[in-house]
């Protein structure tokens, strides 16, 4: 072990120094990108992706470097680990098996001498059962009307997931049957949803592995009451997706159905379980469903199988790596060039930031410095008009570009200025591309432009639901990745519970005012009375 450590450590030491020598002038991207080889030497295609990273601030010393890295930290070993159910959630000593829930393969997979594939396998029969049921009309709300809404209730992984691959499969989505995500406690969210739904027509898919969460469980009771108002049985009109035993795993007297989730599954990895399977298939059909997981489970095989040179998301996490702890980048972002991945950047954000968030090892020993990237994003050209003046002249981040080859759309898009919608589309990530990574000079210093800005771009033929699938599992890959590479353990989120334990404290305060109108506040901090005085009286200070 010792021995081990010492390697790491030369290892991080000769990243360091390499880091200091690529701000060589000599270095610069211009000069980098010239090289007719540069694409073919920093680039990968494999799981159904094509991944280029010539663009980003790597030579062939920096990736030996860094596969060394990985090497080190056994990164691949633990990857694999993983998938056969071994233990690696170390802090709540948990397996991590959602690629186990769009496996098709016949191999088991063990917890505790247990095979778990049946049990994921009978919780997909049961969604497609439930959907198709559903999609025939044989299932109904309580006045006998087919459901045409759905709406998902649910907070953080319970919705993020699901809101990106439903938003990016919109096209397909041909059920008569509208999705709607009830996620925040803010009576907005609600109120808006009401307002535009036919209750006696809705399905509330209501989730929530423990049934406790707190701003899940007052939506629920919020749409009871509703529903009751309505003159409607909130059992006919609602299923839960929860963990067996749970309050949400009562029976008919609950809801029409109830779908299992594991706690070998975390909520932010877990869109091909029940969480997004449910909705998903009211959505799109259990066979479109099905079709996503394959494309996911592809890209999971690659992850596993590839050799590191070819490995798309161990290439990918090392970059993240190599930009954020050497380079100096704190930041990442993701411009999809196809607005039906509108919601990418939001999912990941939560995938990868509760994920690596962290400031200790899986051996819980503090870090050097703080694990993570801060991830945002927004569809381009939308981006170009928000906020790439920072990209190109601000402080620089590092960007994942990703151009889809064929639109959802065949339509005849005419010619402007020569070229179609799609073309002029491309034309603008490809210049942002170059134009970050080359800049320009000007003597003019408001209009000089340093570059040397690092991107990946990422290519999908298509948006079906396999590459869908597929670019999901790509992003939960990669996080995992780093996660090892970093040392941590990429599956807890302790982070997460200090908010709602503090937040226990207020509420608290808040329900002694609802019955005693005098009652002062006396159990919280200065600070905080006042802003209790101010939502009870409705008034600013003063």
């Amino acid at each position: 072990m010792e021995e081990y450590r010492f390697h790491h450590h030369q290892l991080y030491d000769r990243l360091v120094h390499h880091a200091q020598s690529m701000n060589g002038d000599g270095y610069h991207l211009r000069h980098l990108i010239r090289a007719d080889s540069r694409m073919a030497a920093f680039s990968a295609i494999g799981g159904g992706i094509f991944f280029d990273y010539s663009r980003q601030r790597v030579d062939v010393t920096t990736m030996e470097l860094l596969s060394a890295l990985a090497d080190a930290a056994a990164a691949m070993d633990q990857f694999a680990d993983m998938a056969t159910g071994k233990k690696v959630n170390v802090t709540e000593n948990r397996a991590a098996l959602h690629m186990a829930a769009r496996s098709f393969s016949d191999v088991p997979v063990r917890v505790d001498g247990r095979d778990v594939k049946p049990d994921l396998k009978s919780v997909l029969s049961q969604i497609r059962t439930f959907s198709e049921t559903l999609h025939r009309g044989e299932v109904t709300g309580s006045t006998g009307q087919a459901f045409r809404h759905v709406v998902v209730v649910g907070i953080g992984g319970s919705y993020l997931g699901t809101e990106f691959v439903a938003r990016a499969l919109e096209a397909f989505a041909d059920k008569s049957i509208s999705l709607e995500f009830l996620a925040n406690v803010d009576i907005h969210n609600f109120g808006c949803i009401w307002s535009r739904i036919e209750p006696e027509r809705t399905l509330w898919v209501v989730i929530s592995k423990s049934y406790t969460t707190a701003e899940t469980m007052a939506n629920e009771d919020l749409i009871r009451r509703y529903m009751d108002a309505n003159g409607l049985d909130p059992a006919k009109h609602l299923v839960t997706v929860t963990s067996k035993g749970s309050p949400g795993d009562q029976g008919a007297d609950q809801g029409l159905a109830a779908f299992h989730m594991f706690d070998f599954i975390g909520g932010r990895y877990s869109v091909t379980s029940a969480v997004g399977g449910v909705p998903l298939s009211l959505y799109l059909g259990y066979e479109r469903f099905e079709r996503f997981l394959k494309g996911a489970e592809e890209m999971d095989r690659h992850a596993i199988e590839a050799a590191p040179t070819e490995n798309i998301p161990l290439i990918a996490a090392l970059l993240t790596v190599w930009n954020t702890s050497f380079l100096g980048y704190p930041q990442t972002a993701i411009i999809p060039y196809a607005s039906p991945l509108s919601k990418l950047a939001p999912h990941v954000q939560q995938l990868n930031m509760e994920s690596n968030g962290k400031s200790v090892n899986a051996a819980g020993q503090f870090l050097a410095e703080p694990a993570g990237t801060v991830i945002f994003g927004e569809p381009g050209t939308n981006a170009q008009h928000s906020f790439f003046q920072l990209a190109h002249q601000g402080k620089a981040v590092p960007i994942d570009f990703i151009g889809v080859l064929n639109p959802q759309y065949q339509m005849d898009e005419g010619r402007f200025k020569g070229v179609g919608h799609q073309q002029e589309l491309w034309a603008n990530m490809l210049a942002q591309a170059t134009a970050l990574a080359v800049g320009r000079e000007s003597k003019n210093p408001a209009k000089s432009f340093s570059g040397n800005r690092p991107s990946s771009t990422i290519v999908l033929e298509n948006l079906e639901p396999e590459n869908v699938g597929r670019l999901l599992a790509f992003y939960e890959a990669r996080t995992i990745y780093e996660a090892f590479i970093w040392g941590i353990n990429p599956f807890d989120q302790f982070g997460v519970e200090l908010g709602k334990v503090t937040a226990g404290t207020i509420r608290s305060e808040m329900a002694a005012c609802n019955e005693n109108s005098d009652y002062d506040f006396n159990a919280v901090d200065s600070i905080n009375r006042k802003y209790l005085q101010m939502l009870f009286s409705g008034k600013l200070p003063g």
